[in-house]
């Protein structure tokens, strides 16, 4: 018999990137008395990952639980990047209710419209939370009518269209239901939680049912499950039945039962339904899986994610300077990294490929790739990867491809530059309008494989004032031939150290990527070149010393300081022959065939090398 536990509420909180979702759960934790009086707290505490720190924004769903009037209030904080949505996708089973943000001036962004589909799909209520009130240029009305319009769109039910609003300033802990009656506390707001948000349906005394659906690691307990309580009650040394995909059964023992209290998991004898808890000792469950009673088996929907739209292999580095750097280097290091990671983010692929030095991984975006692989790399690995590639679809015996629905707001002296570059890729124009400041607001329909490496040139054409947001928009026929690079590569043709006579006769051709001093080797990637081809060059040459020079006059020569490129702006930058050889301290871009010689012949031959 089912019924309602009063006792807690499990809310999700949605938002667009950098609308003040961290935040905001920051203030919420603050005034629930989690941290002592004078217990220093940074901020966005709940960004605890490194990559999201620098970045600013949320990568991982985490959670975390408040008390208010004796109700445990369960509070998932989830990624506002659509390359993240597999994170988002599967806690929309854990919670009954959200929170959606949005920006006082900005409203309901292409993140928004993605998260908050799946959140109306399953049926959750919602509370609208009009952040940054205190912005000067704050519209409220505006932004609840487009929000209106967004759950419309969306076909939410009547019921979900009737959502309450409250107004905030997360950064100062203020909030009211009129932006110009803000209280000093998040009392409104949790009081709304109470009342509008639901209860968790559960059944107390049925079997246990639990969905495994987060997963975290500690280095003394192993692999943590995490999971909302559907039914029963399950505690410390239970013995349970874990339900795989494909319904294999595999009994387990629990060693320790953990309920999350502020931003601390707390051990406890036994959980009861309608809790998010987490589970260690359950050895190697992968996401969707069920842990249930083994005397009741019964097997939870399996979770569905959208599927991946880009493609990168990873590889052994084989470049000359391979295994310097590097503390995993080995192709059984990198598989088993790679398959652990596919069994902690349901929205990545990873399969072996006919080398067993290669791998494919398939993912959300450029983003997701590019967070794997720093994170990677931070952890010690040394591997290569090729240039990101769509996935194809064949559909009624044509290929489709994946689009891309391209929101960008520019000022009106870079509107036709912007309006140019996405129409060479592609891109079909479905809306436009002028803001109220003045800019111009563009939606475009553009081939995912259109914005590979569109983001600098993007920046660029805007002096890196516009501001561009994507959202994956389903499978469509193939558009054609996309001209994306219309440059190509100074690559270097022997080995050795880079010299300023080198560097000063190659910076004529193009733009550097290097500096003096930087070892190099036959087929690294050293610059830019001006025109469509590449270029091979020496920049190890050294100026001959005879009677009339003298060694020192190298340092009269004038070197343009080199183009810094971040890992982001490495992976647009790819060639389909080149690969990005990622080490812990460095990265380069190289020649998938290094030998000069070689590449010329491979060039001549049309695609096929002599071995």
């Amino acid at each position: 018999m089912t019924m309602k536990a009063e006792h807690i509420r499990n809310i999700a909180m949605i938002a667009h990137v950098d609308h003040g979702k961290t935040t905001l759960v920051d203030a919420m934790l603050k005034q629930s008395r989690i941290f002592r009086k004078n217990q220093p707290v940074e901020e966005r505490v709940m960004d605890s990952n490194d990559l999201e720190r620098e970045r600013g924004i949320t990568i991982l769903s985490k959670n975390t639980a408040v008390e208010y009037e004796g109700v445990k209030i369960n509070i998932v904080d989830t990624p506002g990047h659509a390359d993240f949505g597999g994170e988002v996708e599967r806690v929309m089973n854990m919670v009954d209710g959200v929170l959606l943000l949005v920006d006082s001036v900005e409203g309901p962004m292409p993140q928004t419209k993605f998260v908050l589909r799946h959140a109306l799909e399953q049926g959750h209520q919602a509370i609208v939370v009009v952040n940054k009130i205190d912005r000067p240029n704050a519209r409220p009305d505006h932004v609840i009518d487009r929000t209106f319009d967004l759950f419309v769109d969306l076909g939410a039910t009547e019921e979900q269209a009737e959502f309450p609003v409250l107004y905030t300033n997360a950064l100062t802990g203020a909030c009211g239901k009129e932006p110009d009656q803000l209280t000093d506390s998040m009392v409104p707001l949790f009081e709304e939680i109470l009342n509008a948000l639901p209860a968790p349906q559960v059944d107390p005394k049925g079997p246990l049912q639990l969905q495994a659906t987060l997963m975290g690691y500690d280095d003394y307990k192993g692999k943590i499950v995490i999971g909302r309580l559907n039914s029963g009650s399950i505690g410390k040394n239970d013995h349970v039945l874990r339900i795989d995909r494909e319904q294999n059964h595999h009994p387990l023992k629990v060693s320790q039962v953990f309920t999350h209290e502020g931003l601390n998991r707390i051990e406890v004898d036994r959980a009861d339904a309608g809790d998010i808890v987490a589970l260690t000792g359950l050895g190697d469950v992968g996401i969707g899986d069920t842990i249930t009673d083994p005397d009741h088996p019964k097997a939870l929907p399996p979770i569905k994610v959208e599927e991946p739209t880009l493609t990168v292999t990873f590889g052994v580095n084989s470049s000359p300077f391979a295994g310097r750097e590097g503390e995993y280097v080995t192709s059984r290091k990198l598989r088993e990294r790679l398959f652990i990671e596919s069994a902690r983010d349901v929205a990545l692929n990873v399969e072996d490929t006919d080398s067993p030095d290669t791998f494919l991984v398939a993912g959300r975006g450029e983003l997701h790739i590019g967070i794997l692989i720093e994170n990677m790399r931070r952890e010690g690995y040394e591997f290569e990867v090729s240039k990101p590639e769509v996935i194809l679809k064949k559909i009624d015996e044509k290929w489709h491809e994946p689009m891309e629905i391209v929101e960008v707001e520019v000022s009106e002296a870079y509107q036709g530059a912007v309006v140019e570059l996405l129409g060479k890729r592609k891109g079909q124009m479905i809306d436009m309008s002028v803001r109220d400041d003045g800019s111009m607001h563009y939606t475009f329909r553009v081939p995912t494989r259109g914005l590979i490496g569109f983001r600098h040139q993007f920046l660029t054409a805007t002096r890196g004032e516009g501001l561009m947001n994507t959202l994956f928009g389903g499978f469509e026929p193939h558009a054609g031939d996309i001209p994306t690079r219309d440059h190509g590569s100074l690559v270097a043709w022997e080995p050795g150290e880079a010299t300023s006579y080198g560097l000063h006769a190659a910076q004529e051709r193009g733009t550097l990527f290097i500096g003096p001093n930087t070892e190099v080797y036959e087929g690294m990637v050293v610059g830019q070149h001006i025109r469509e081809n590449d270029l091979d060059v020496n920049v190890c040459k050294k100026k001959q010393l005879t009677n009339f020079r003298a060694a020192g006059s190298d340092d009269a020569l004038r070197l343009e300081p080199p183009k810094e490129l971040s890992l982001d702006d490495a992976l647009e930058y790819l060639s389909e022959d080149e690969l990005l050889e990622v080490t812990p301290k460095d990265f380069r871009i190289r020649k998938r065939i290094l030998p000069k010689n070689q590449r010329r012949r491979y060039q001549k031959q049309g695609g096929k090398v002599e071995k």
